[in-house]
């Protein structure tokens, strides 16, 4: 079984720069692709920012930290990725662009790197249709924050084979992972679950039968979670949510899954969620009064 010891990161968001983070704090050399500059200098940014965090709480040692530092390089040329053993996309939650990018991979990379994506919800074999290596193509799904959350979902597709399932698999855990398997079924495991909860609440409140700090009150404190399903919406991203229920929906032909009439509203709005500030709950910084309890 091959040993990956260089990682090509594609799209610097919040997960890609997660994931890119933590495998360069385990002695990963790192490629982290965008084709925004300006995205790349704010990954930067936000990387250096999160290792000087879990360093000063103890989440990384120092040295992991500065190993961190040194072992990310940046880059908005594809082709600087071509030495890489794996590639984990972490791009928009949209088919036809992954699709894309898996395309142009393809014939870029070496012949025996692995193809994985951090899709949520997006079938991995019809992902694996778009590239000439469909046994080498899998799902490598972090949750968020990627250096704080311990589980990774892998899904393998149709043609995956068991030599990528086991070195994927190995990574996950070299990176200090729980690893989960799932078939490749719409939804996966985590969301399949997860997403007809957020919907439901996003229901609980289109019809008035509580407000959002009851309904996530109600869930943190009577179930246990650390997050209400709204906050934990704003948190994911409303469009998220409602591109992965419409997945859900129409790979399924269940109509249970169809996404509140009050989310779509949402997302119609522009009202994504803490990436822009406001979504069920405002986050702008005049409105610290209607913000949700910070996460624990």
């Amino acid at each position: 079984m091959s040993i990956i010891t260089a990682i090509g990161v594609v799209g610097s968001g919040q997960m890609g720069s997660g994931i890119a983070l933590i495998a360069a704090a385990n002695g990963i050399d790192v490629f982290l692709h965008d084709t925004d500059p300006n995205a790349l200098n704010r990954a930067k940014q936000s990387i250096s920012t999160s290792i000087e965090s879990l360093v000063r709480k103890g989440k990384i040692s120092q040295a992991s930290g500065a190993c961190a530092e040194k072992g990310i390089r940046f880059s908005s040329n594809l082709e600087d990725l071509e030495s890489s053993d794996i590639i984990i996309e972490a791009i928009v939650e949209s088919e036809d662009v992954k699709k894309k990018l898996f395309s142009d991979l393809d014939k870029i990379v070496k012949s025996s790197a692995i193809l994985a994506t951090n899709t949520s919800s997006i079938s991995i074999s019809r992902l694996a249709s778009a590239t000439n290596r469909p046994q080498q193509v899998i799902g490598m799904h972090f949750m968020n924050p990627p250096p704080i959350m311990k589980l990774v979902e892998i899904i393998r597709g149709a043609d995956t084979s068991d030599d990528t399932y086991n070195i994927t698999k190995a990574l996950a855990e070299r990176l200090g992972k729980t690893v989960i398997c799932s078939n490749d079924y719409p939804g996966f495991i985590v969301n399949r679950i997860l997403m007809p909860m957020i919907n439901e609440a996003f229901y609980v409140l289109y019809t008035n039968v509580a407000s959002k700090e009851d309904i996530d009150a109600g869930m943190k404190l009577g179930t246990n979670q650390p997050m209400g399903p709204l906050e934990l919406a704003d948190f994911i991203g409303l469009d998220v949510c409602l591109s992965i229920l419409k997945v859900l929906q129409t790979g399924l032909g269940d109509n249970r899954y169809a996404p509140c009439p009050l989310l779509v509203q949402y997302v119609d709005a522009g009202r994504l969620g803490k990436k822009r500030g406001v979504g069920v709950y405002n986050y702008n910084s005049e409105n610290l009064e209607n913000k949700p309890s910070p996460r624990i």
